[in-house]
């Protein structure tokens, strides 16, 4: 069976935040997956598949909307059990996504019962099916990828602070940029096997910048001085809990490889704030304790202007033409 075409991400005209965000998750997926929110019809599901070609091959599953708990745990076979002394265990969407990337669309639409299930094992990386006394368990290790639209119903808290990072699409990009989106849109549905072929090189850039931020990941340290700046802003967002902690210090470590630096900066801290305070902030803060450190000003949403983000300039226009494109600088080992 031959795999699907997925529209490349280095194709993908804006969203700069959110690309960023995926490329951080690819380079330490520990940051915990990204919430993606928008309305409907901002290719968030095109955004989301294109994190699987950034990782070193690891499967990207789907976790149907309707799909059973059997579907999402997979099953045991008993009467195998009793004939042949051990259990035949069928994979389920959990076992197939091990190594990899699970994508839930419409997450916030998912049933109780397999929000339950997907708590469970995102917070033990093992997966446990049981069944009249025989069980079998594997391991779950995958990057949680999630798309929802808030008109359609909110995500149970305990699932949104699963997610490391979250990410809200404008809804109303200007008309040369709806232009430019419409064109590769219609480019890559003409010839999908032509199309990936002439953004080949700016993808492989793509892939080899993040797998060289991955291996220079483990080389920069979590340093106390910017864990001190991170814990009082999360203070001052009134936070619960210390997950937006553990996950902005990951996600600052991993900007810190995306951009070829050493040491975790105030840029790094600042770029990558909003991501994991967005989903987790209080509407009330409170008051950040007295220190005689202060944390870098611009504020918890950062220094990036909207539509500038940390991608640099939007890659050149596809053609209907399929002509030869340069490689886009943002695309580019720093």
């Amino acid at each position: 069976m031959t795999e699907p075409v997925h529209f490349p991400l280095s194709a993908v005209v804006g969203a700069d935040e959110l690309k960023l965000a995926l490329c951080l998750t690819a380079i330490d997926p520990k940051i915990g997956g990204v919430l993606i929110e928008g309305p409907r019809g901002m290719a968030k599901s095109t955004l989301a598949r294109g994190l699987a070609d950034l990782l070193n091959e690891g499967p990207f599953v789907t976790l149907p909307l309707g799909a059973s708990e059997e579907r999402l745990v997979g099953t045991l076979d008993l009467d195998a059990a009793l004939g042949q002394g051990k259990a035949q265990f069928s994979p389920g969407v959990l076992a197939k996504a091990d190594g990899g990337v699970l994508y839930v669309d419409e997450v916030n639409l998912l049933a109780d019962p397999l929000v339950d299930l997907l708590l469970d094992v995102a917070a033990s990386g093992t997966n446990r099916v049981e069944r009249d006394g025989i069980s079998h368990r594997h391991s779950a290790r995958f990057v949680l990828i999630g798309t929802m639209n808030p008109e359609e119903g909110e995500l149970r808290p305990q699932l949104l602070d699963r997610f490391g990072l979250n990410v809200a699409l404008d809804g109303q990009p200007e008309p040369q940029a709806r232009g430019l989106i419409i064109r590769r849109r219609l480019d890559f549905d003409a010839d999908p096997q032509g199309f990936c072929q002439t953004w080949a090189e700016a993808q492989r850039q793509l892939r080899e910048r993040c797998q060289s931020a991955r291996e220079q990941l483990s080389h920069i340290a979590l340093d106390d001085h910017a864990l001190a700046q991170i814990t009082e802003r999360c203070f001052a967002a009134g936070v619960d809990g210390l997950r937006a902690d553990l996950v902005w210090l990951r996600a600052a470590r991993a900007h810190v490889a995306w951009r070829g630096g050493v040491a975790i900066e105030a840029q790094d801290i600042d770029a990558v704030a909003d991501f994991a305070l967005r989903h987790r902030r209080r509407e009330t803060p409170q008051s950040p304790p007295q220190s005689p450190t202060e944390p870098p000003p611009g504020g918890d949403a950062g220094s990036r202007q909207q539509g500038q983000g940390a991608w640099g300039e939007m890659p050149p226009q596809a053609t209907a033409t399929g002509a030869r494109r340069e490689v886009p600088n943002w695309a580019k080992k720093p």
